[in-house]
């Protein structure tokens, strides 16, 4: 949906240095223009349901009220055809297929050069998906092959379980991961428990083991 010679794009991502950078960057192009920022999904909903019309929004994962995961579902609700983008520090082994599956329609790495990044908004502007060669030949792969007993359970989890599951693979504990995504840790503990009860899962230990393993066997 475009409007006028340039496209429209929203930032979401908590880190205020990271959202001018990557303005000034979309500024400098001839064809793209940032229209809106938000350092939260509530921020980022807000602004929809007002005067931004945004053509493609760019969202990390990692956000203060709620997961970008939540956010993308919240903004396909409002806006279905609303293609989104994900800009995420989390290695795209882990995170590219969920953020797929959630509805987005891209994933890089903030670590990639601006060219990169660039390069991935215009296709997905197009109509088009974009991942890494890498991650897009592992999908073809598992496509060809088919999920694994496993896969499934995984792919039954909700985002936030999703993004707890790989916290807890990455060696976080409940406290810090309560920190980390800003929730009690009370609910935190309640996540825990459903994934348990998901991956078929008899206590705490074999959660962790489970985690360990299954981050170890994603990179």
């Amino acid at each position: 949906m475009l409007t006028g010679l340039k496209s429209r794009l929203m930032l979401v991502d908590d880190h205020a240095m990271l959202r001018h950078g990557m303005a000034m960057l979309f500024n400098a192009e001839p064809d793209l223009e940032v229209c809106a920022e938000a350092e939260d999904g509530s921020e980022a909903m807000a602004l929809l349901e007002s005067e931004h019309q945004p053509d493609l929004v760019l969202v990390d994962i990692s956000l203060k009220t709620f997961s970008g995961f939540e956010l993308i579902k919240s903004m396909h609700l409002l806006i279905p055809a609303l293609p989104v983008l994900v800009v995420s520090m989390h290695d795209e082994n882990a995170y590219a297929e969920r953020a797929l599956r959630t509805g987005a329609r891209g994933y890089v790495m903030k670590q990639e050069s601006g060219e990169v990044l660039i390069a991935a908004a215009r296709e997905v502007l197009k109509g088009n998906y974009y991942l890494s060669e890498a991650m897009h030949g592992k999908l073809l792969n598992r496509f060809v092959t088919g999920n694994s007993d496993s896969e499934l359970l995984i792919n039954s989890l909700t985002p936030s379980e999703f993004e707890v599951l790989h916290l807890i693979g990455a060696g976080y504990s409940s406290r810090e991961i309560a920190l980390l995504l800003s929730r009690s840790i009370k609910t935190i503990e309640v996540h825990r428990a459903n994934i348990r009860a998901k991956l078929q899962l008899k206590n705490g230990a074999d959660l962790i083991r489970y985690a360990t393993h299954w981050i170890a066997a994603e990179h």
